[in-house]
């Protein structure tokens, strides 16, 4: 081959070369390029989306949102399903726990609401839609409960009744302040004796203990003359670890306890304690004697009657004559010399009576019933 011609290959060759070198670097820096320009787009994108996410998150946060209709859930719903949010780099707001509802605590054993001593008048007449009115708190029935704790007792107050419509008035416009003050669960439930038989005042109060635990689960039962008001309203009608006489102090005795076996007028019992002397007896028709054959039970039992004070058991009768068909029992003597073989056979074991019709009043609860004759 002429030398001429070897110079002009060798040329040739190199410029091919230097040719493939320069497509390979142009090929190179274009996919190098190429590449960069998707990082920067894929940035981009997720930038976006983390700021649609913040700005959703921030809406969530402070714009309520509206409840979506039955159809715009329907429809919104595949959306949701084919779309999924992407997670946000930025950190969630944390969803507040609801907080548990606060339990009331127990109100105090002695309540701070007490005044101490009242003034007791029945000079001027009282109206039941006065009564009411001053007692805004009150439930259908005479019920009543505190709204800022919960109650140390349920009291069922039980008054045996027949015809004595002005005294119950006098009652209700005294007691009702007294026993909410005193922060009692309590309900009032007039036991009114039907008919014209003699009078039955046991078997009422055993008619009332039976009746209001058919209404409520009470602990405790105060049993009330519908005449007797309290003077002080430190003398809590609620039950104690002994049977309560909460009348000592009666104005009809001279502020003094006539004797100290002595449980009438007002008195109170735990459910265990009613129980355990198999509640009243049921035999004694017209007045007297049913209050010492229930202090021969209790005694018989091993209770004692606890007492307050002279000061605090104060009370207030309101003057009346003498029912009819209430007169002295010429039986009660007899019956309370054998109330201990008598108690087991005569009380809420064999009470019987019939419901005659039950009201629901503003102020108390009256059963009428039929306590049948002698």
């Amino acid at each position: 081959m002429p030398a001429d011609s070897t110079v002009n290959f060798n040329l040739l060759h190199r410029t091919c070369k230097l040719v493939v070198l320069l497509c390979v670097l142009h090929i190179s820096v274009t996919v190098v390029f190429y590449v960069r320009s998707l990082d920067i787009r894929f940035a981009f994108v997720q930038n976006q989306q983390s700021h649609n996410n913040t700005q959703r998150i921030r809406k969530t946060e402070f714009i309520p949102r509206k409840e979506p209709k039955e159809a715009e859930i329907h429809k919104e719903a595949p959306e949701e399903v084919q779309q999924p949010e992407q997670k946000s780099t930025e950190p969630q707001p944390e969803e507040k726990a609801e907080e548990p509802e606060k339990k009331m605590e127990k109100c105090p054993e002695t309540s701070p609401l007490l005044v101490g001593p009242l003034r007791v008048e029945f000079n001027t007449p009282v109206s039941l839609e006065q009564i009411k009115k001053d007692n805004p708190d009150l439930r259908p029935g005479g019920r009543f409960k505190p709204k800022d704790c919960v109650a140390q007792q349920k009291v069922a107050i039980i008054i045996p009744f027949r015809k004595r419509d002005e005294h119950l008035k006098f009652w209700l416009h005294y007691l009702h302040p007294i026993l909410q003050r005193q922060q009692l669960d309590y309900g009032v439930y007039v036991i009114n004796q039907e008919g014209d038989e003699i009078f039955n005042r046991a078997k009422l109060l055993n008619i009332g203990y039976s009746e209001a635990l058919k209404e409520y689960d009470y602990e405790c039962f105060v049993f009330s003359d519908v005449d007797l008001i309290p003077m002080d309203d430190r003398n809590t009608y609620r039950c104690f670890s002994q049977p309560r006489h909460l009348s000592v102090s009666m104005d009809k005795f001279g502020f003094r306890l006539p004797y100290s076996q002595y449980f009438g007028g007002v008195s109170s019992m735990s459910k265990e304690q009613y129980l355990k002397i198999n509640g009243f007896p049921n035999n004694y028709w017209g007045w007297g004697g049913e209050d010492d054959d229930i202090y021969n039970r209790l005694a018989s039992k091993g209770m004692s009657i606890s007492r307050p004070n002279g000061e605090t058991g104060k009370c207030r009768m309101i003057r009346h004559q003498r029912d009819k068909q209430n007169e002295p029992n010429p039986q009660r003597f007899n019956r309370i010399a054998h109330t201990r073989e008598t108690m087991y056979k005569d009380g809420i074991n064999s009470l019987s009576y019939r419901v005659v019709k039950i009201e629901k009043f503003d102020l108390f609860t009256k059963i009428t019933v039929d306590v049948g004759k002698p």
